[in-house]
């Protein structure tokens, strides 16, 4: 098993792997591109887009700088605005629904270490092997949800259809369709 295939089946995996790091620099290239385009290129935009996620819905809109590690584990649906200074962790999958609003530096992560700092690092065998521990859990964000300023969601979250989250949220554990969520941590407020 590849350690792609072991990052994306959410087992510890070693984050400096060659083919890895080589999405990582590809990734790093396209962002390099996309965050330094003139407003008005709207079609090297889309190509670029189209090249760094894996799906890019009809209509979406992705307001620079964008961040994210690999790019191709996003998909993103149709009608979806991504605001300034985002960034997204796609050590793992990263699905976003149609008609969603996510404002401005709003951080995705889907990567996880032990807490414990004697379970977290390690020797390294080699210069290409992470010092430390990392495993993955995939995050998904349904339809007609809108994530406002600030907001940290993390591993593994699974976020309903029709939810708003409140600005400067960390979103730490699932949240169900049509309601209200905010705070640190993220809990919900009310029906919507």
């Amino acid at each position: 098993m590849t350690e792609k295939q072991k990052m994306l089946n959410g087992e510890f995996y070693n984050s400096r792997d060659p083919e890895l790091i080589e999405i990582y620099h590809k990734a790093r290239k396209l962002m390099h591109q996309y965050n330094n385009l003139d407003s008005r290129n709207t079609g090297e935009r889309e190509r670029i887009l189209h090249e760094l996620l894996e799906h890019k819905g009809e209509g979406v809109w992705i307001e620079t700088p964008f961040f994210c590690d690999y790019g191709e584990h996003i998909s993103i649906g149709d009608n979806s605005f991504i605001n300034t200074n985002c960034m997204f962790l796609d050590n793992n999958k990263i699905v976003i629904g149609n008609n969603a609003l996510i404002a401005p530096y709003v951080q995705i992560y889907t990567a996880a270490h032990p807490l414990s700092a004697k379970d977290r690092i390690k020797s390294r065998a080699s210069e290409k092997e992470a010092v430390y521990l990392t495993s993955t859990k995939p995050v998904r964000i349904g339809d007609n949800v809108w994530i406002g300023g600030n907001s940290v969601i993390l591993p593994g979250v699974v976020i309903g259809n029709n939810v708003t989250i409140g600005a400067g949220s960390v979103v730490t554990k699932d949240i169900p369709d049509d309601v209200l969520a905010l705070g640190n941590p993220c809990q919900v407020v009310r029906s919507i």
